[in-house]
């Protein structure tokens, strides 16, 4: 059996990874935040729907604070892409408090969805107040 010491030539290092992306997101109040938020997204894939076809969904998640709400409503909409191949591009939140999200969503399947996104991660994650209203920067992993 060999013999392991901490004095031994290190044989690690710390490199650069570009598995994260950001995005930054308003809103007026915090409605149009998740819907600008969704549509930021759909829009940094590149997501083109399959014209002709539609599809509604009904969404309905919970949250220890409007941040983890948050990310729970876009990791929801990956979710929904990854699992069935679908999209939206018709969003009404139907009602929205700080630990709560009802949503109704309508879109189709997906012809085009450019790049892959693990998650939306918790990475620096606040949502802001402004002069204008909400802002909160979003990092995914991808």
């Amino acid at each position: 059996m060999q013999s392991s010491e901490s004095t031994q030539a290190k044989s690690f290092e710390e490199i650069e990874h570009t598995a994260d992306w950001a995005y930054l997101v308003r809103g007026k109040n915090l409605a149009e935040l998740f819907i600008q938020a969704a549509l930021g997204l759909y829009s940094l894939v590149g997501m083109q729907l399959v014209p002709g076809s539609q599809t509604t969904r009904s969404i309905q998640l919970k949250g220890i604070d409007r941040e983890s709400l948050l990310v729970a409503w876009l990791n929801e909409l990956l979710y929904l892409h990854e699992s069935e191949g679908l999209g939206f591009e018709q969003i009404k939140i139907q009602y929205l408090d700080e630990t709560s999200l009802q949503a109704r969503i309508t879109g189709a399947p997906t012809q085009q969805w450019l790049k892959d996104i693990k998650a939306v991660t918790y990475h620096n994650l606040a949502i802001r107040e402004t002069e204008s209203g909400l802002e909160v920067t979003l990092v995914l992993d991808v």
